[in-house]
């Protein structure tokens, strides 16, 4: 018996050529950090992708229900992620909706395996391109050129990145504030901080890896191959780990998406 998600798309809501867009770059991909395609199929009022299913479930509540989080860990889950977008990045594929309910966890064997899901989003940039994203719903991991509306870029993928990065080492966001609009202002801004009630015990590697990608122009952030290079994301052996502090608080809410969970024989 394996599981599988079967996510619908309903038909009110996509054009057809959006979900086959979703369809063929998800055909064409090959890799131990990116959910699998397995097979599509229409409703009446849906159509229908059916996934590969991470056994252990959303990024976010993995983290929770294991407890006792670690810069350690968390370099290692950054490295699964690095890998995805590093081989996207190579056929030029943008994810442009990375956020932790997009980031699923396997366990393959004696490590957990992470990988990205939901390509609704994702976009062959083939140069020159000048791709606009139109952006929807909550900019909360969006990168500066996205809420500006100006287009989009492989590097957009690392802010996002630098975004979940805070997210998961202090359970605090950095630039959600109480309306779209203060959200948006803030990250054109580059208004954040690292406030000690969420950071303290987080290292000043950690926190210069998170300023290394959260830079308002593209261009000035590392692609994924110089980010798997950094020395904070190298494994450590024999070293004392490193707590980090937030593990009393909650992450922020998540949003989200409709997904269907089957088992078959």
């Amino acid at each position: 018996k394996h599981t599988i998600a079967a996510k619908h798309v309903n038909k009110k809501l996509l054009r057809r050529e959006q979900v086959l867009q979703e369809i063929r770059l998800l055909q064409n991909l090959d890799h131990p950090n990116l959910v699998k395609l397995l097979d599509t199929y229409e409703t009446p009022n849906s159509y229908v992708l059916v996934l590969e299913m991470a056994d252990q479930g959303r990024f976010l509540d993995y983290i929770v229900s294991w407890g006792n989080l670690t810069e350690e860990k968390v370099a290692l889950y950054l490295r699964d992620i690095l890998e995805a977008l590093h081989y996207l990045h190579s056929w030029r594929i943008a994810h442009l909706d990375l956020k932790p309910e997009n980031i699923v966890v396997e366990h393959a064997s004696s490590q957990p395996v992470i990988k990205l899901t939901d390509f609704g989003d994702a976009v062959q940039l083939n140069p020159p391109s000048s791709y606009i994203h139109p952006l929807l719903g909550s900019p909360e991991f969006s990168a500066p050129e996205l809420v500006l509306g100006q287009p989009a870029s492989l590097m957009s993928d690392l802010w996002s990145l630098g975004v979940v990065t805070y997210v998961v080492l202090s359970g605090a966001s950095p630039f959600l504030d109480e309306s779209l609009e203060e959200t948006c202002l803030n990250i054109c801004r580059l208004d954040f901080s690292f406030p000690e009630d969420y950071f303290q015990g987080v290292s000043p590697a950690a926190r210069d890896f998170i300023r290394l990608l959260l830079q308002g122009e593209p261009e000035r952030r590392p692609p994924a191959a110089s980010c798997l290079e950094e020395p904070w994301l190298q494994p450590r052996a024999g070293v004392t780990e490193t707590l980090c502090a937030h593990t009393a608080h909650s992450y922020p809410p998540s949003y989200e998406c409709v997904l269907f969970i089957h088992d078959f024989p």
